[in-house]
């Protein structure tokens, strides 16, 4: 593990921090950080950067609430920039946007690559827009006992093609009742993240339990 005498600041004292969502990996925002702000960031445990237009400490969260967990910083192979990967509390821009990087600049012809959060905006878009044609729509118009109906027909295909043992089967049905869900999610107002940290409370659950079957 790197010390922070190896990493190389700047001749104003500071280093770029890009600040990275653990979890969607999406970039947040660039910040700086000098050597004070860093040893805070590293000892509380949340980000600390240096502000350069007010020339003072700036503790992420201190005054919005919208706190940054830090789960490790890295630095570039130069050690001249970090990257700091964060659990995030509320949005990371002081515009109150998910992220600062919100403007496009360009976009090529290519297919985006998957991801749930990608496919969660879809949803919620089909959910405003109510594009024509789209079977998302038609589940959202015909409201919310069609989509529970769908989730449990899902459900039951799943059990079906497991029952069989077909592989590729159980995939295609758990990928359909994946979707399903996620439409009840939207339709419900749960999201990704929700569902994530319910997740994540349960894990550290599971992991005391095992840690007190150990001590028995």
């Amino acid at each position: 593990m790197l010390k922070i005498e190896e990493l190389k600041f700047d001749e104003k004292g500071l280093i770029p921090a890009v600040v990275v969502d653990a979890q969607s990996k999406k970039v947040l925002t660039v910040a700086y950080m000098n050597r004070e702000s860093l040893e805070i960031s590293m000892r509380e445990g949340r980000t600390c950067f240096w502000s350069r237009s007010r020339q003072e400490l700036w503790r992420k969260g201190e005054t919005s609430g919208n706190v940054q967990h830090i789960l490790r910083i890295t630095a570039d192979c130069d050690r001249d920039a970090l990257t700091v990967e964060v659990n995030k509390e509320g949005p990371a821009c002081h515009l109150g946007t998910d992220s600062c990087f919100n403007d496009l600049v360009y976009a090529s012809d290519q297919p985006e690559p998957f991801s749930y959060a990608g496919l969660m905006e879809l949803i919620r878009g089909r959910k405003i827009e109510k594009k024509e044609g789209s079977y998302t729509t038609y589940l959202f118009e015909k409201g919310l006992d069609k989509i529970l109906k769908k989730v449990g027909e899902e459900s039951t295909e799943v059990i079906i093609a497991a029952e069989h043992r077909d592989k590729k089967e159980t995939i295609y049905e758990i990928a359909d009742l994946a979707y399903h869900v996620m439409v009840l999610m939207v339709e419900a107002g749960i999201s990704l993240e929700e569902i994530h940290d319910e997740l994540a409370s349960r894990h550290v659950i599971d992991h005391k339990v095992k840690q007190e079957k150990m001590t028995d």
